[in-house]
């Protein structure tokens, strides 16, 4: 998984203990050490407080340089110092501080080293608590954020967050998805269970016209499934995309020629302004597939306006492709229900027939998948303008 903190430079765990009980070991000699200096200052002061200047410094003298006269340097050692201090062997009492000391940090390494292990086993008995409460069906369970924990013991935590956020989406999706499904397919599949019924009891003759009716019913239910199917992929973000670099102005012109016929038809007048150096990162088909969503929009709902405005441009970071029409408009407090699934507008904008009632959900979803966004707005006095915005390459 990517990781979700580009700014943030985290150690790798092993490193992170690594350095942490190094500097410990280090913190433990360093103590140790000083401990002992500390003695050796002590005994000499202690030895040499009452002792001449000549005697003090005659015995530095001879420290710097014992094979000068080392029948001098031990007499003067036996006068002033503790005989226990010089012995060789386990008895020194060097030796036995040493011992201490060891014995006395031994239980500081231990509670230190766990004091340093214990914020990555907190995070981690989060970690595996909300595995466990995902594996119960509570596809939205979250860990606790230890902050004391290592950064890359951190990044599993929000990566798991992230991933059991994206589990959640999907389970409302397909959830969803299932109740609109047997809402919207109640009709069609009626209507095809009828008329075969109705070709079985010879109220209907069992003709070409009747079985192409059937047909167009089974199409209309074919269409809604892999339209709700697409939707639920792209909001889920499980939509695959075969991203590239791509010039919207040409892929606007494509959409254009292919519906150029039906345009004609409806007698809309098409106005374009492109700039053909926007070029945008994204999956072709799927942009045209946006493209193509928003002027059948028009075509569908907005005709009797008799005219179409595209243009494509650039702002900051992002490729622009607007659609507008003179159409009858829709309800300012009814624009942001445009991208839900199945909604109709009960005055201004009803589904033709033919239509899902998925298009402009569909077109959201992918320009969302893009990294991008579909925004719609009123036009005065009438009409309405469509904004798909993709990320520049």
């Amino acid at each position: 998984m990517p990781n979700r903190h580009p700014h943030r430079k985290a150690l790798p765990l092993r490193t992170w203990l690594g350095l942490r009980m190094s500097a410990l070991a280090v913190g433990v000699v360093v103590a140790i050490a000083g401990t002992l200096w500390l003695r050796y200052a002590y005994v000499d002061y202690h030895a040499l407080r009452h002792a001449p200047p000549e005697v003090r410094q005659e015995l530095e003298r001879l420290s710097a340089s014992p094979s000068e006269n080392e029948e001098r340097l031990w007499t003067l050692v036996r006068s002033y110092y503790t005989i226990r201090d010089v012995m060789p062997g386990t008895s020194n009492r060097d030796w036995i501080l040493v011992g201490i000391l060891v014995l006395g940090f031994i239980p500081v390494i231990v509670i230190v080293g766990f004091g340093l292990a214990k914020p990555s086993a907190r995070q981690f008995l989060y970690v595996s608590t909300a595995a466990h409460r995902v594996s119960d069906g509570e596809f939205g369970a979250k860990v606790t954020l230890v902050q004391d924990a290592p950064a890359e013991v951190r990044g599993l935590a929000d990566d798991f967050n992230a991933m059991s956020g994206q589990l959640e989406q999907y389970e409302r999706e397909m959830r969803e998805s299932s109740a609109m499904l047997a809402h919207e397919l109640r009709t069609p599949l009626n209507a095809a269970m009828g008329r075969v019924q109705g070709m079985l009891d010879s109220i209907f003759p069992r003709d070409d016209q009747q079985l192409l009716m059937v047909h167009r019913q089974l199409e209309q239910i074919n269409r809604l499934v892999g339209d709700l199917h697409l939707v639920s992929l792209a909001r889920a973000g499980q939509l695959s995309l075969q991203t590239e670099q791509v010039s919207l102005a040409e892929i606007v012109h494509e959409v254009l020629r292919w519906l150029e016929a039906p345009l004609k038809e409806a007698s809309i007048l098409t106005e374009c302004s492109m700039d053909t150096t926007v070029v945008v990162q994204g999956d072709r088909g799927r942009i045209a597939q946006v493209a193509t969503i928003l002027i059948q929009n028009v075509l569908r709902h907005a005709k009797q306006g008799r005219s179409l405005r595209v243009q494509v441009r650039r702002q900051l970071e992002m490729g622009i492709l607007e659609v507008a029409d003179s159409g009858p408009g829709v309800a300012a407090d009814s624009l942001p229900k445009l991208v839900d699934r199945f909604w109709r507008a009960d005055q201004s904008r009803t589904r033709d027939s033919g239509g899902t009632g998925l298009g402009l959900a569909i077109a959201a979803a992918i320009c969302h998948s893009h990294g991008g966004s579909l925004h719609f707005e009123a036009v005065l006095p009438s009409g309405l303008l469509c904004t798909a915005r993709f990320p520049l390459s």
